[in-house]
């Protein structure tokens, strides 16, 4: 078994990774949006480098977050590990740049995170978050469905979309970087 070592172009990258996850997620937070982008530099991470890499800049987007602008990220924290984790095992089998199984991939990604993120929602918060997904939960409480109901449909539909965007934006930087950048971020 060959030992590799992350290189300081894979530091630097897993950082620039987790920084795109802020960046994405306080924006999706600023504008409310149903979908978090706290994902695309995970996903990222994870294509190029794989689940260690995926998993270490999911880690430091929720650390940073939770404690910088969402307190909220640190109980999502399990769901970016494992976002980073899945995405990494994932990719080892299909590469990004296949448009015709970009759906597939992101419901491959979002489905492990969906089940985590829906249980933190519901048992942690009663289904209010700082996402404006909490309103559509609310609405559909409000019309009659189950809470826990509610809130497994809506963060299962949030949690595929936000994960189609990053599968899609990942796809489109790796065609460029999957080339010119993969093999040298390992030692």
């Amino acid at each position: 078994m060959v030992k590799r070592h992350l290189s300081l172009q894979a530091i630097t990258f897993i950082a620039l990774a987790a920084a795109l996850n802020i960046v994405g997620s306080n924006l999706a937070l600023l504008l409310r949006l149903p979908v978090y982008l706290d994902t695309i530099g995970t996903i990222l991470a994870a294509a190029l480098l794989g689940p260690l890499a995926g998993c270490l800049a999911g880690g430091i987007t929720g650390l940073i977050v939770g404690f910088t602008t969402d307190l909220m990220s640190l109980y999502f924290l399990p769901v970016q590990l494992i976002i980073g984790l899945v995405a990494g095992l994932v990719f080892r089998k299909w590469q990004p740049d296949h448009w015709q199984s970009l759906w597939l991939t992101a419901l491959l990604i979002s489905l492990p995170g969906s089940i985590i993120s829906s249980t933190i929602a519901y048992f942690l918060f009663h289904g209010v978050t700082s996402s404006g997904s909490s309103i559509i939960v609310q609405l559909l409480v409000g019309a009659g469905v189950n809470k826990a109901a509610a809130v497994l449909i809506i963060q299962f539909i949030t949690d595929y979309f936000d994960r189609l965007i990053g599968v899609s934006v990942v796809a489109a930087l790796y065609r460029v970087l999957k080339t010119r950048v993969r093999h040298s971020l390992w030692q």
